[in-house]
């Protein structure tokens, strides 16, 4: 699986720790930035990671702020994009089951990284249900194109 991955300043130590998790577990990561804890600003971030799903250039993407509520807000401006922000293991399942979540947002100030990287492995492993769900995607993708 090929995993796009993006920070601002403030989730980059975060980032640092879920990649080399990732990789040490054989998964192909494509680090978008930022590279540093100099400040950024994070739609700059959101939108590079995004853009690669939209594209189909990987499956899926981590985006990680202090909250991650900015980068699923930035995130979930282009098209094609169903990025959650979660806490919990739970939820990012569910994210997963339910909405077709190709992106995940989690907050370097909301969780330590053993957690953090117990709700990704989680989010990763977890397939859409599609059935009764596969309708309301369809909705969401019908919003999206009336803007």
């Amino acid at each position: 699986m090929r995993i796009v991955i993006g920070s601002d300043h403030g989730g980059y130590t975060l980032k640092k720790a879920i990649i080399k998790h990732l990789e040490e577990k054989g998964y192909e990561v494509i680090d978008v930035g930022t590279y540093s804890e100099e400040s950024v600003d994070y739609p700059d971030f959101a939108k590079k990671a995004a853009k690669m799903i939209s594209q189909k250039k990987v499956d899926r993407g981590i985006l990680i702020c202090k909250t991650g509520i900015g980068m699923s807000i930035a995130a979930n401006k282009i098209k094609g994009i169903r990025a959650a922000n979660v806490n919990y293991i739970y939820t990012a399942k569910l994210s997963r089951k339910h909405n077709d979540a190709n992106i995940i947002t989690i907050g370097s100030q909301i969780l330590k990284p053993e957690k953090a990287i117990k709700i990704i492995e989680s989010w990763l492993s977890t397939e859409f249900e599609g059935g009764r769900h596969r309708k309301r995607i369809e909705k969401i993708l019908k919003l999206e194109k009336e803007g």
